[in-house]
């Protein structure tokens, strides 16, 4: 049983701080690309943050650089999201997806239930 689980989501006034995690289970945590997206009402899912399988390579999208961080905890099989400073535009559902022996490419073979962000004042 391949399995994600996302957590961390709430509500947070402009410019506050989140950490999303992601926590997996029935995975070799380190094979996986995890790759968090997220989607807002109205509009198509989006990547926000990827971290590679193995060397743990790290990229982000344009609109989230400087403002987020992904980092990875092998022991706890835990990928995070830390989200800082934080904008309205950065509300949706956050969801992370796994691809095996990724390099944040996609596909992604297996994706979580997903999060609530809502930023607002």
């Amino acid at each position: 049983q391949l399995q994600l689980v996302e957590s961390g989501g709430g509500l947070v006034r402009p410019g506050g701080s989140l950490r999303l995690s992601c926590e997996a289970s029935g995975f070799t945590l380190e094979n996986y690309a995890i790759k968090w997206f997220r989607q807002a009402p109205g509009k198509e899912r989006e990547g926000v943050s990827c971290i590679s399988s193995n060397v743990g390579n790290t990229d982000y999208a344009d609109s989230v650089k400087g403002r987020f961080s992904i980092s990875r905890d092998i022991a706890k099989r835990t990928v995070y999201l830390q989200m800082n400073s934080l904008k309205p535009e950065d509300t949706g559902v956050y969801y992370c997806a796994a691809q095996y022996f990724g390099h944040c490419l996609g596909p992604y073979d297996y994706w979580g239930q997903g999060t609530q962000v809502t930023v607002s004042s």
